[in-house]
């Protein structure tokens, strides 16, 4: 099972890397100048989500340095450590939500003190990749494009993040035990 993902994860990305631009070529769309016009979009899309962005940099430092987020840690981490969840993963999965850059520098901490194979580096390296930013999506891209109501997509984005942090521990639990 192990060499299996391991051969699929070495292969994803060149294959679609290589599939994408030979796909456009066969419907004959030009590829670069495709490009071209998606990069001075993109760059026009990142000039307008800056006031989004730091707004949310900022509330999230304020959470973190208030010490809010080691008051929600000492809360859950007793229940967790209870069902045997690694309670250094917790923070990820607050951090996640928030913040792409935050819940990196931790993943890579957890890396850096127990290693990548272990199975908190492991489940910190699942959740990493199985759940999303989604209060950083829901303020900068929903914030950039006007919408204002996004009651929903947060409560579905909530929803799927701890589906995503349970199922990584479960998965890293059944694939390396």
């Amino acid at each position: 099972m192990y060499s299996f993902i391991t051969l699929i994860s070495a292969w994803s990305i060149p294959v679609i890397i290589a599939f994408i631009p030979l796909f456009a070529a066969y419907k004959k769309v030009p590829v670069y100048e495709s490009f071209v016009e998606g990069a001075k979009d993109g760059f026009q899309t990142a000039i307008s989500i800056i006031p989004q962005l730091v707004g949310m940099m900022v509330a999230i430092s304020v959470f973190r340095a208030s010490g809010a987020m080691d008051l929600l840690i000492s809360a859950i981490r007793p229940v967790l450590d209870y069902v045997g969840v690694p309670g250094e993963v917790l923070p990820l999965a607050i951090l996640r939500p928030l913040t792409g850059s935050g819940s990196l520098a931790y993943t890579a901490d957890l890396i850096g003190q127990f290693g990548p194979d272990s199975i908190i580096g492991r489940i910190a390296s699942t959740i990493q990749g199985s759940t999303d930013t989604t209060l950083y999506v829901l303020t900068v891209y929903f914030g950039a494009v006007g919408i204002r109501k996004a009651g929903y997509a947060l409560k579905v984005g909530l929803i799927s993040d701890i589906v995503g942090f349970l199922a990584s521990i479960l998965i890293c639990y059944l694939v390396f035990g």
